[in-house]
C-alpha cells in the first residue's frame, strides 16, 4: 500500500487538494471492491496539525502534523495564497530532509512556488498556473518554466497548471503507478473527462 500525503495550509485552494484527494480515494475504493485489499492511503497534514482555513473559507482539520507524519511515498503541495508557506523555514527544512525518502513529489497550480523555494525544482522543467508562470520564472531562474503544459511528469516529481490540471495529473499518476484500467475506471466513476493517451502527451521524462 502506498501512502499519499496532501499538505494543507491557510488559504490553500480547495480544489487543488480536494481534486487529487478524490482521485486517490476513488481509485482505492474501486481497487478494494475488486480485490478486498487497499492500494492507496491518503492522509492530510498541516505544519502544526491544527485546522486550516481554505481560500474558499472552508475549515479543514488535517490528520496529522509534519512532525508526526508517517513515512510517505507521495507528497502533494496545493496552490493558493502560498507566500507564507514558501518562506516557512520549518516546512523547507522538512521538505529537504524528507525528499530522499519520498518517491514522488508534486505541486498543484502555484504550489510550485513552495517546492521551488525549497530548491526542489532546480534544473527541472515545470509548469504552473498561466497567471503565475512569469513570476515563477523571474524569481527562480534555475527552474525551467513551461506554462504551455497542463502538467509535467519526471517520474520523481510532477507539477501542474491550475485546478483541474491537478486531477489530470493524478489520474496520470494512477495510470503510471497502479494501472491504466484503474485510472480509467476512476475517471469514469468521477464522471470526469479523461483519456489515458491524451494524458501521456503531457509527460516529459
Amino acid at each position: 500500500m502506498l501512502t499519499i500525503g496532501i499538505y494543507l495550509f491557510d488559504q490553500a485552494e480547495l480544489l487543488d487538494f480536494a481534486g487529487p484527494l478524490e482521485v486517490f480515494t476513488t481509485a482505492n475504493r474501486l481497487h478494494e471492491q475488486q480485490t478486498k485489499s487497499s492500494l492507496l492511503r491518503v492522509i492530510t497534514l498541516s505544519a502544526s496539525g491544527e485546522p486550516v482555513r481554505c481560500r474558499a473559507g472552508l475549515h479543514i482539520t488535517p490528520d496529522t502534523s509534519l512532525a508526526d507524519c508517517p513515512a510517505l511515498d507521495v507528497f502533494i503541495v496545493p496552490g493558493g495564497r502560498v507566500e507564507a508557506e514558501r518562506d516557512n523555514p520549518a516546512l523547507n527544512a522538512w521538505l529537504i530532509a524528507q525528499r530522499p525518502h519520498i518517491s514522488t513529489l508534486a505541486s498543484i497550480c502555484n504550489g510550485a512556488f513552495i517546492l521551488a523555494g525549497a530548491g526542489l525544482l532546480d534544473n527541472l522543467s515545470v509548469t504552473t498556473h498561466w497567471e503565475d508562470a512569469a513570476q515563477l520564472a523571474r524569481e527562480f531562474s534555475q527552474v525551467n518554466v513551461q506554462p504551455e503544459h497542463r502538467f509535467i511528469d519526471h517520474g520523481h516529481t510532477f507539477t501542474t497548471a491550475g485546478v483541474a490540471a491537478g486531477i489530470d495529473a493524478c489520474l496520470h499518476w494512477v495510470a503510471s503507478n497502479c494501472s491504466t484500467p484503474l485510472a480509467t475506471a476512476t475517471a469514469r466513476q468521477m464522471d470526469y473527462p479523461w483519456a489515458a493517451h491524451a494524458s501521456h502527451e503531457e509527460e516529459i521524462l
